[in-house]
């Protein structure tokens, strides 16, 4: 049969609606699968989630592994990632509008003998709008009068806190510094810091320059079973006072919500007897807190390291490596340093010697903590 040119074009036309229909029908199968697919798979995502947040019970303590855990344990315990500390006040005062604080007292924390200049300063915070709160571990910047040498005001410097965010008085509404005046010899002539003399010096009734607070490294752990370990030098002692103030003073106890139950380890460094800051409060604190408190002294004019040279703290570490590397591996522990930052090395020396005695290095071990939020360190 011979078909002309116009009915083989109309039949192939009156089939494209059948061949367009075909292709519908199995583009609908296809996406159907596909929609299947993906949320099966989206499910099984989800149950291996839930699975990792599972409660492991190993060991006679409980440990959570969250799906962001650092991958990397001490001594087979993990190392959880830092956590985030909620509500932490910073810089409600600036530079360019520092609060006015007044001082209330300020008195030597030196003994007869001692080497230097060491004050406990205390500011009245009560009028200060917006309040001026913070709490222990964090720092205030201050603005000392006058100008320097180019006519210019001095600039800002920035102290730990020494006390609770409630106060010496437990009243809430006053800080306190711990400032060693600086002292130096350059050409024959000896250099006060700007600062820490301007601090040292003045009398209750002045005004002061404030600003802060600031910091959120050196702050406590959440957790009231914690282990705190607390490496200081000189004034380093200052936000270790205010740990140690929030956890052991009666007065402070009744005030917060926060009742510790772990074990505080202080390690002090000072080159004499009387050199050593708020010794009366520790010695109480032992005796109250046997327990939970163990104080360290490492005093370089007056004891011997196993070498016969001077005691450092540095030693003392070295000489606890065992039980101090113990607490490390217990992932309640964090450490906080603290003081002059020549003293960093030292530590960092002994701290390396102490991990190879329990099979740890300490230069792969130390970022690990520093990641996890258990190693702290304030260093000036």
């Amino acid at each position: 049969m011979v078909y002309s040119q116009a009915k083989v074009i109309a039949g192939g036309l009156a089939h494209i609606p059948i061949v367009i229909g075909f292709f519908y029908l199995i583009m609908t199968f296809f996406n159907k699968r596909a929609i299947k697919y993906a949320e099966d798979n989206k499910s099984k995502k989800v149950d291996t989630a839930t699975r990792r947040n599972v409660v492991s019970e190993d060991t006679d303590k409980k440990v959570v592994t969250p799906t962001n855990q650092v991958d990397k344990t001490v001594g087979g315990q993990p190392l959880t990632t830092k956590k985030k500390h909620a509500d932490v006040p910073v810089n409600i005062y600036r530079p360019k509008t520092p609060y006015e604080g007044t001082v209330i007292e300020n008195y030597s924390l030196l003994k007869e003998g001692a080497i230097g200049r060491v004050n406990h300063i205390t500011f009245d915070l009560s009028t200060s709008d917006p309040f001026l709160n913070y709490i222990e571990g964090q720092s205030i910047g201050i603005m000392p009068a006058g100008e320097d040498s180019n006519g210019k005001p001095h600039k800002l410097r920035l102290y730990s806190i020494a006390s609770t965010r409630h106060g010496d008085n437990f009243e809430g509404k006053t800080v306190s510094l711990c400032v060693r005046q600086l002292q130096y010899e350059k050409d024959g002539e000896t250099i006060n810091g700007v600062c820490s003399t301007y601090l040292c010096d003045i009398k209750p009734g002045d005004k002061v320059k404030i600003t802060g607070p600031v910091g959120k490294e050196m702050l406590l752990p959440d957790e009231e079973d914690a282990n705190i370990v607390m490496l200081a030098t000189g004034t380093g002692i200052a936000p270790m006072r205010a740990y140690l103030r929030r956890m052991f003073e009666d007065s402070e106890r009744a005030k917060n919500n926060w009742q510790f139950k772990g074990k505080a380890w202080l390690f002090m460094g000072a080159p004499k007897s009387a050199n050593l800051l708020y010794e009366e409060d520790l010695q109480r604190y032992l005796e109250q807190y046997p327990e939970n408190f163990k104080y360290t002294k490492a005093i370089s004019r007056e004891q011997q390291n196993e070498k016969g040279g001077r005691m450092y703290i540095q030693d003392r570490v070295l000489e606890s490596a065992n039980e101090l590397f113990n607490m490390i591996e217990d992932e309640k522990t964090h450490i906080y340093l603290c003081g002059l930052k020549g003293m960093e090395p030292g530590i960092d020396e002994a701290m390396t010697k102490a991990a190879e005695a329990k099979g740890l290095n300490w230069a792969e071990l130390r970022p690990q903590l520093k990641k996890a939020g258990r190693w702290h360190v304030e260093t000036y």
